[in-house]
């Protein structure tokens, strides 16, 4: 096994420069920054005895509808569920208007002696305070 020379001076600053020099090709500069829409904001009320002119504030139209974007459910953003937990549920509304005069469909609510008696058992239970 051979073993490692240990770098002297020169190549190490070899290697300090080559290492700056990738730094500096993939290096971006960004310079339009906005409020990630996404995070909760805490609103903060300005100091006291202060004026502030609200006319000179331009509204930004671009993070107000990223903003409104980001607050609304996924089935209004998207057309398609994004995962898989979002299948279940996706289309919520009925695929058939309920008819409540077709008994093949609609079964009511039936009291028989069993739940009527236990209704008078929790309607006297709440009176009474006990649980």
């Amino acid at each position: 096994m051979s073993k490692k020379e240990p770098l002297n001076q020169v190549d190490q600053q070899k290697i300090l420069v080559e290492t700056i020099l990738k730094e500096k090709r993939n290096q971006q500069l960004y310079t339009t920054f906005s409020i990630n829409p996404f995070r909760k904001h805490d609103i903060v009320t300005p100091k006291v005895n202060t004026r502030y002119e609200t006319d000179d504030n331009v509204e930004d139209t671009h993070f107000k509808s990223v903003f409104q974007r980001a607050q609304l459910e996924p089935v209004k953003k998207y057309d398609h569920p994004q995962t898989a937990s979002q299948e279940i549920g996706w289309i919520s509304q009925p695929l058939l208007d309920q008819d409540r005069s077709d008994r093949r469909l609609f079964h009511g609510r039936k009291n028989s002696e069993v739940t009527k008696f236990m209704e008078a058992v929790w309607l006297m239970n709440e009176r009474s305070g006990r649980k």
